[in-house]
Parts: structure tokens; C-alpha cells; sequence
């Protein structure tokens, strides 16, 4: 027989309490961030080789 261990999730004493403000990576790894900061880097690439090819 396979006998599969269940996973203790449990708050420990190890984790950051939960009052504790989030980071800049935290904010870095929502999808709406980086679909708009994305999106503003190739604006400024095509600006920038629109400057330096096409100018």
C-alpha cells in the first residue's frame, strides 16, 4: 500500500505575522503591474529606436 503524508498547514511560529506590510517584490508580482510596466518599456524602445534608426 502507498501511504501519502499530509502536509502540516498550520500557522508556525516561522511565518511573518500577518499585520506585517508586504514588499516591493510582493507588488512586483501582481499581473496588472507588469502587464503596464511592460507595456511602457516598449513604448520607450520604440521611441528609442525610432530616435536612433529612423531619425
Amino acid at each position: 500500500m502507498i501511504f501519502i503524508e499530509m502536509l502540516d498547514t498550520t500557522q508556525s511560529e516561522a511565518a511573518p505575522p500577518k499585520d506585517e506590510p508586504r514588499g516591493c517584490l510582493f507588488a512586483l508580482s501582481q499581473p496588472p503591474l507588469m502587464i503596464f510596466l511592460a507595456v511602457i518599456g516598449c513604448l520607450l524602445l520604440m521611441a528609442a529606436l525610432h530616435d536612433l534608426l529612423l531619425l
